[in-house]
């Protein structure tokens, strides 16, 4: 898969030699269109705001997915003498040392995740697991992460809320919030949407001001959330140098 893209106004820089990163994850895989990544967008102008010549690090797995069976062939090379191991597993261990790495020098992380079918993305499933195969990931090592501030922006195509015929069937949302949260103690804020399929499936015509009505709270949310993160990540020192970071894109 392709490296992360970067979005840098000015060079990664300034007087002190540090600058704040914020790390940002799309699962989507549409990329007009997307109201994950639309809301998103607007957690992320708001840490602009903040950081208006600062870089923000991006990974597309919805479009640039990482490679299906990566995972397995991790896992495979953690058990396997390093001597030992083949070229696919070096490369295995090499993109989850990346993956991680990312996160580790990210002051915030920013992650847009659909629901689809009712569950996580594959995408970012993927995505997980690769970053759970590195050592300083794995289970029972010191969370390295903790405290790290993080948004989730997730939306669905129907209402699945208290009191809904379908309550329950999101079985994505939850499973975020405990990898986010409880696995890597991410100081997680979620910005949640829903009935994005009202327009599309005539079967939702009849919630369309309700839709507006969530979208337009969902904004605010957004909004407020994204304001917050860019204030608190200003007043704290950064992750990462910014020498550091420069050498972090250049692999």
């Amino acid at each position: 898969m392709s490296a992360p893209t970067t979005t840098t106004p000015t060079p990664v820089s300034d007087q002190s030699g540090t600058v704040h990163l914020l790390y940002r994850l799309d699962a989507s895989i549409r990329v007009e269109g997307s109201h994950s990544r639309a809301i998103a967008d607007i957690v992320e102008q708001e840490w602009r705001n903040a950081h208006p010549d600062e870089p923000i690090v991006r990974r597309h797995i919805g479009v640039e997915p990482i490679p299906a069976t990566a995972w397995a062939t991790a896992v495979s090379a953690g058990r396997t003498p390093e001597g030992s191991r083949s070229d696919e597993q070096q490369a295995a261990l090499a993109l989850a040392a990346t993956l991680t790495d990312e996160l580790v020098a990210a002051d915030a992380l920013l992650f847009a995740v659909p629901l689809y079918n009712f569950g996580v993305s594959q995408h970012f499933k993927t995505w997980v697991d690769m970053v759970i195969t590195d050592p300083r990931m794995a289970a029972g090592a010191e969370p390295i992460l903790a405290g790290k501030p993080a948004v989730l922006v997730t939306v669905r195509g129907g209402s699945y809320r208290a009191g809904t015929p379908r309550e329950g069937w999101d079985h994505a949302t939850g499973w975020m919030r405990r990898i986010l949260a409880d696995v890597w103690h991410l100081d997680l804020r979620v910005v949640e949407s829903e009935l994005t399929l009202v327009g599309v499936n005539p079967a939702l015509d009849q919630f369309k001001d309700l839709a507006r009505e969530i979208r337009e709270e969902a904004e605010e949310h957004a909004r407020s959330t994204g304001s917050q993160l860019g204030v608190e990540v200003a007043s704290t020192p950064p992750a990462r140098s910014a020498a550091y970071l420069q050498a972090l894109l250049r692999n």
